[in-house]
């Protein structure tokens, strides 16, 4: 079987990060343990990653890069914010440490009521600082890996896959697929 719209694939990979001097380091992996598994044709992975997989089949390896542009886009330094620290205050009017640290991913809410994640990078007396940008904007990812298994989506997966409550994983119902989502996509 290939790997085709509504089709489950299972992969081990490595995605290297391509530095500007050429050398590459492993960014993530996807092992036997814990592989990647996604319904192609979902919207689950990058549109180049998808075209990339297209008509592959079990034991094919792969070996690609999706560039800046077909991953997350450049880097924009206009996504770098400063913001009053008050913004980041809980309920008892404190700074909220335990959640807001440096490095920590926390979900800010746009003009127009869109949640999207922020890296804090930087914490001051009076002021917090954030990234917008995708962790991996600007880079050119490597992804290099082997095809383990394909099949057929289950109607029960295709259900949970459009239940915007769902756990979005693609390898069972949310019930049992082990994901720990705890939510009844059924």
């Amino acid at each position: 079987m290939k790997i085709d719209n509504q089709k489950v694939a299972t992969l081990i990979y490595d995605m290297y990060v391509v530095e500007e001097d050429g050398k590459e380091e492993v960014s993530e992996r996807a092992t036997l343990d814990q592989p990647l598994i996604y319904c192609h044709g979902e919207g689950m992975m990058l549109p180049a990653f998808e075209a990339a997989m297209l008509g592959k089949e079990v034991d094919e390896t792969f070996d690609f890069v999706i560039t800046p542009d077909q991953a997350y886009g450049d880097y924009d330094e206009q996504g770098v914010m400063t913001l009053d620290k008050k913004l980041f205050y809980n309920g008892d009017e404190e700074f909220d440490s335990e959640r807001v640290y440096e490095g920590a991913i926390v979900p800010m809410t746009t003009t127009d009521n869109q949640i999207i994640n922020a890296q804090v990078i930087e914490i001051t007396d009076d002021k917090v600082t954030i990234d917008l940008n995708h962790p991996l904007a600007g880079e050119t990812l490597h992804f290099v890996g082997k095809v383990i298994d394909v099949r057929d989506v289950t109607p029960g997966e295709l259900k949970a896959l459009h239940h915007r409550g769902g756990c979005g994983r693609c390898h069972g119902d949310c019930n049992d697929c082990n994901s720990g989502c705890g939510k009844d996509c059924n």
